[in-house]
Formats: structure tokens, sequence, C-alpha cells
């Protein structure tokens, strides 16, 4: 089948690699609904972890260009390229040049026929299907893969199978319709000439395996599109949003609704620097906020499918809930580094594992509650054993919230009483009242609304600082609290109204003490970082979508569009974020794609979407009736 009509390319750009490696930004993703793989510009998969998103990876070139391993298909002597995804689809194509040819690779981890990628555990092949076609003159077209720490490549029939020593249980096989000399190869092929390469780990049927490569590109096409036609979005950079919604769903496990924050680890928030962290697991905080821009634009099975994964973790785990869980529901393996592995541009260490699942971060309270909330909202019931699970979470953010914790930025330093933190207690005790009401459940209806008022009331007053003009990072202490861009995220809660006077200022305050440049924040000040590690980071993408958020809320939206805009035309060729930017070159920094940043690409587009149809005048209101919800 010729895709051509539903490619839309831009211009096709030199490769430029800096230390040796690819730009982050020049990457893209597919992903199946169990693993992820960035695909670059250069032909390269750098990155594939199987059978899952935190399984270890199999190609990781991108954390060491040497010893990483990679899949490559590229024409010999290549010039330039881009990529491009098939339309409402997370089929990745790059087209690339040599001086004799133009090459196009369609990526696909492919779908079985008739999957429903909502409820469809099922759905995942198991497989990688490159579908290689020449477009102009002729190329010789080097294959080569070279996976990480892999035993020797053997033959195995009508196939090149791949075996670990470390892993007994994974076994790949790379399958091609032409003949391969080897698993590193050159083939000469002309105008017209095709290749199709598929590589299958474990689980797949014997009935599957007969599927040619482009009929199961078709399955895939045609489970993508329609999944997407729940969508409901017709509001600024509609593209973009609906681009960023396939993304999230390509970071969504489809065995049971839970959201990696990214499905990679380790890529650097500073280049050269110590800030390296893993983000293959499912933070609460994170994929909360995915869930609740994914339904805002009418993708409510995703919402419905991870709320109930998070009420079967916290039933399960039965004791304090934990900031980040496995794809199934457990503690991550301790953090390690890998001293194997050089890192992205040699910034390691690399690390495996994730230590911030033993933090202390009070918002996991509200975000938990929250979850619930949202699921009573839709449902309209909650079984009493789950709710035996969820009551002492609202009394532990009734005591706690004024306990030193880690706080939203995961500090790796000594805690203290973030002011996020203790406002995400304040939901939990706002939702929490409002759910026993709701169902007739026990709970100390009365005083936790009570304490809700006051803890908002504590926030204004005693996170206030009339010398910054702001509300700040910690609440009351003796030494002076410095401005975090976190504090952005209270009107989104409905802990303090984005026209409240004291909000107005720290919004001033915020954009311009933490300003980074052209509309980018920090999240923090660069040269007073809370996180006890040396070196910088880079400008935190959702920040500025917050701030875009508050500018709404406050019907400032001429200012609030024209940020949007700008924000949005950061995103890379193929409409992905990173976690952060390098406000000196605009590079990519820190894992990637990032759901956060996503995540703020839709729902500031809605929140302007709302404002520019409605009006700003009634977007901080709570309904009657309902908890002064962000998410009612």
């Amino acid at each position: 089948m010729d895709w051509t009509g539903q490619l839309h390319f831009g211009p096709l750009k030199p490769l430029e690699q800096v230390d040796g490696t690819l730009p982050i930004e020049d990457h893209g993703l597919i992903g199946d609904g169990m693993t992820g793989a960035l695909v670059g510009r250069d032909g390269a998969i750098d990155w594939l972890c199987v059978p899952r998103f935190d399984a270890p990876p199999v190609f990781c070139r991108l954390l060491d260009r040497h010893r990483g391993g990679a899949f490559t298909v590229a024409p010999e002597h290549l010039l330039e390229s881009r990529q491009s995804y098939l339309d409402e689809t997370g089929i990745l194509a790059t087209e690339m040049r040599s001086p004799t040819g133009l090459v196009r690779v369609l990526d696909a981890l492919t779908f079985h026929r008739g999957s429903i990628l909502s409820d469809d555990a099922q759905a995942a092949r198991g497989e990688l299907v490159r579908a290689v076609e020449i477009r102009e003159g002729s190329v010789r077209l080097r294959i080569a893969i070279d996976p990480w720490r892999a035993s020797p490549i053997q033959r195995q029939g009508e196939a090149w199978q791949i075996r670990f020593a470390d892993r007994p249980e994974i076994v790949l096989n790379l399958h091609a319709d032409r003949p391969l000399d080897g698993p590193q190869t050159v083939i000469e092929l002309h105008q017209g000439d095709r290749i199709n390469l598929t590589l299958r780990w474990n689980g797949v049927e014997k009935d599957d395996r007969s599927t040619p490569p482009l009929q199961a590109i078709d399955d895939t096409v045609d489970a993508w599109r329609r999944w997407l036609g729940c969508l409901s979005y017709h509001g600024p950079q509609k593209a973009l949003v609906r681009r960023s919604a396939i993304t999230l769903k390509l970071m969504d496990n489809v065995e049971n609704g839970a959201i990696v924050a990214a499905p990679t680890s380790s890529l650097p928030e500073e280049i050269g620097g110590v800030r390296n962290w893993d983000y293959r697991y499912s933070w609460i905080r994170d994929a909360a906020f995915s869930v609740y821009a994914l339904r805002r634009i009418g993708l409510n099975r995703e919402a419905r499918n991870f709320l109930a994964w998070v009420h079967d973790v916290i039933d399960q785990d039965g004791g304090r809930p934990r900031v980040l869980y496995t794809l199934d529901g457990r503690q991550p393996e301790p953090e390690r580094e890998d001293p194997t592995l050089s890192g992205y541009r040699g910034s390691h260490p690399v690390r495996w594992g994730n230590d911030a699942a033993e933090q202390r971060q009070h918002d996991v309270f509200g975000e938990i509650i929250d979850c619930a909330f949202q699921w009573v909202r839709h449902e309209d019931h909650l079984s009493e054993r789950l709710w035996s699970r969820l009551l002492p979470l609202v009394e532990a953010a009734r005591v706690e919230w004024n306990e030193p914790d880690q706080g939203i930025w995961e500090i790796r330093s000594s805690g203290r009483p973030f002011t996020y933190s203790a406002a995400l207690c304040q939901v939990a005790l706002d939702r929490g009242a409002w759910i026993a009401e709701r169902l007739k459940l026990p709970g100390d209806i009365d005083g936790w609304r009570a304490d809700a008022a006051h803890l908002r009331k504590t926030i204004l007053e005693h996170a206030w600082d009339p010398e910054q003009n702001a509300l700040t990072e910690h609440i009351g202490g003796e030494q002076r609290s410095g401005l975090d861009a976190s504090i952005l995220a209270l009107p989104l809660r409905r802990v303090v109204r984005a026209d409240h006077p004291r909000m107005i200022a720290t919004t001033e305050a915020i954009r311009r003490t933490l300003d980074a440049g052209d509309g980018l924040l920090y999240r923090y000040r660069p040269d007073h970082s809370p996180d006890g590690l040396p070196g910088h980071e880079g400008a935190f993408i959702l920040c500025s979508f917050w701030l875009v958020d508050n500018l709404t809320l406050q019907g400032r939206l001429d200012e609030a569009l024209d940020l949007y805009n700008s924000l949005c035309a950061r995103a890379n060729p193929v409409g992905l974020f990173s976690e952060q930017i390098d406000p000196s070159s605009g590079r990519f920094l820190g894992n990637f794609p990032q759901a956060f940043s996503q995540v703020g690409v839709i729902s500031s587009g809605v929140n302007l979407s709302r404002a520019l149809e409605q009006g700003h005048h009634d977007l901080g209101e709570g309904a009657a009736g309902r908890p002064n919800s962000a998410r009612s």
C-alpha cells in the first residue's frame, strides 16, 4: 500500500550529531501499549525495552553510542532526512536521502487485527515491523542489528535469532522477505524495490507469524483510527493536541491502564550532569494528570482503566501508598547505577530503578483521593473495602500536611514542608468529604471540610512572602523560602483561585524570577536548587503550560494564547516534547517523550478553547454542590 497521501513531511534536513550522538529531539516514538521504541532520524532504533516499558533494554545506543546497540536501516552515505507520523496513528515514517536515492522506512509496533486499544489487554502482537521502500534512484541499504549485551546472533531456519546470556527468557527473531547475508549486511536496491523486516519476541502466536508485514501495519492503522474516533477537540493547535493524545496513548499500558511517565531512562536534565533518572514507571501524580487530560477530550475509557488500576494498587498494597509503581503495581527494584554505559553525550551515571518510590511525598494523598473522586463522579459507586483503604489517607493528609517531605520535584536532600504538598493534602480533605457525603460512607465530613478551609487559609497566609510578593515554596519556617513554579498548579487543583490577588501576584513573581527566556520557566531558581545535587537543569516545559493556564483563568487570553502557540512551536517535527529544554540552545533535555509535557499541550488547549468560546469570567468557579475541584 502507498501511504504517501497520509504523510506530511517537513523539508529534508542534514543530520546533525552532537558529540557523535543524535539529539533527543531527532527521534519519534512508536509503541504497542506494552513497550515503546525511539526511532532516530538516521534510521536507527536506538531505544527499545522488551517485553514491556520497564524491562531491560535490548537497544540503548541513546545511552552509549559505542556499546548500547541499535537496529539500523539506512542508506550508505546518508545526507539528510525527515520524519512524519502516518495520519492519526502511532506509526512513524522516516525518509532518508543519499547521493543516489531516497529511502522511506515505515516503523510500527503492531496490533492484532480487530484490536480495541482502550479495552484489549492482548492487543500487542510483540513485534516490530520495518517496511522499507526505495522512493527514488538506487541505494546501497545498510541493515544492522546489534542488541545490547546479546549473545552471538545465530541463524535459526529463515530467521536470525538473538539471545541474551543474562536474560534467557528473552528471544528475538529477525525475519526478512529478502535474503539477508547476516545481521549486518548491505543490499543494493532500486526505485520501487521493497524489503520488509520483522523483529519478534516471545509470546507471538503461531497464526500471527504468517500475517504479512504490510497487513500487520494495515491492522495497526485500523486500530489507531478507530480508537482516535472518540477524541473530541476543536480548539487551538488541534493537530498537536491530537498528536499529544496519541503520544500519551503510546505510554499507556494496555494490560491494566497504568501510564508510564516516559518510556526512557537516564536522559539528562543537564548535559554532563547527574540528574539522570529512570522514568519507565507509573507515578500516581503524572498518570493522574494524564488521565484528566485524556478525559477532557473524550477519551473516557483510558481514564476509567487507569482509575481502576490505581484502586487495585491501593487495595493490594494495604499500607502507605507509594509515589510510583511498576506497571504491574509492584515496588521497583532498588535504584542502581550502571557503569557499563557512558550515558547520553557522556552524562552519567545511567540509572535503572528509581528510589523516589521510597520517598515521602504528601501530595500522593490528594492525587489518590482525587482519582477516587473522579471515579465516583463518573461511576457513582465505590466499594466499602476500597473506601476503608482510602479513608486513612484522608486522615493522614489531615495530620501530615505540615511535616517535611520530598515534594513534587522529589528532592534528594532532607525534606521540608512544601506548599504544593500541603495544597494536595487540602485536595484530599476536600474530595474525601465530597465522596463520603455523596455515597454516605463513614468519615468526619464536617471536620474534613473545616480542615480543608483552614488549610487553604494557612497556605494563603503562611506561604506568603511580602518581600517577594508571592506564595512561596514552603509553608512557614525561619528561613526565607524560594519561588517554585509548582505553585502555578494550585488554581488548577482549585486550592486557590487564579484571580485571587495573591495568586495574580505570585504568577507575576514566578514569571519574572523563574524566567528562562522566550516564555520558558525554570521550576525553581537554578542557583538555589532545593534537591541537594550539583549542577543545573533546563527549563521545565510543563511549568510554562501552567503559566498559560493561569493567564487564561485570569482572563488574559491574548497573552495566554501567544504563550501557548510559542510553546507548541517548540515541539519536535513530529509533535513530541521532552521533559525540559535547554534555554540557550533550544535542545531537548530529560526523558523523552514526557507525559507531563504532552499533558500540558492538551490541558492548556482545552482551557483556552473554553475561555475563547465562553469568556473567562466563569472558569475559576466551582460548581454548586461540588467540591472546589479542578476536575469537576
